[in-house]
């Protein structure tokens, strides 16, 4: 996926700050929710119709999920909670930043089109949110699909920042279902294996 390619990319910078951080007593969470504070000022932006300047302000935003991960395994502060609220920041900032940018759209002429790609676009990213979730409760990894949530956001913001608002958003309408009936399928073919080996065993 287009995370690993990044992420390797940014690790040094990335280090750097995590390690400042963690040396003035930051912990992961209080960057969860800066990067969530930052993630609202975008939207804020996006509404008011500064798109550009809201992507450029989502990307450092999403630079913050980076961080916060990497400074739990520096200061050995891991835990289900942390990764339970950094999950359900980031459901709330994917919906946010849509909705600050329905907020623009609705007061636009000829709008309709726009809408309804957000609208996909924010059912397929909380399907595929999803998907994984209920699958992990059913002891079945689930990690396919080509459009997660970090290849998702780095479209957004790049069609925010270039001006190619309406072509990121077909595309994310389409491949974030997509993404999550792949999803369905791999879900379906590991359970159906499973049974089909429990019925071998018999």
């Amino acid at each position: 996926m287009l995370a690993k390619h990044v992420r390797p990319m940014l690790s040094s910078a990335v280090g750097a700050i995590v390690r400042w951080l963690h040396g003035i007593g930051v912990t992961p969470n209080m960057v969860s929710l800066a990067g969530f504070a930052l993630t609202i000022a975008a939207a804020a932006m996006l509404a008011a119709g500064s798109l550009r300047i809201g992507g450029g302000v989502l990307w450092v935003a999403a630079m913050f999920d980076m961080v916060d991960g990497a400074l739990a395994r520096l200061s050995q502060s891991e835990s289900k909670f942390g990764a339970f609220l950094d999950s359900t920041l980031d459901r709330y900032s994917e919906s946010i930043t849509f909705l600050g940018l329905a907020i623009f759209f609705a007061n636009q002429s000829n709008a309709q089109t726009h809408l309804l790609l957000i609208f996909l676009t924010l059912v397929g990213s909380w399907a595929v949110s999803y998907t994984r979730a209920r699958a992990e409760g059913l002891d079945v990894e689930c990690k396919a699909g080509i459009l997660q949530r970090p290849e998702r956001l780095v479209l957004l913001i790049a069609g925010l920042i270039l001006g190619l608002v309406l072509p990121v958003l077909w595309v994310l309408a389409v491949m974030t279902n997509i993404t999550a009936v792949q999803r369905i399928h791999e879900v379906y073919v590991r359970t159906s294996t499973s049974r089909s080996k429990g019925r071998t065993g018999k």
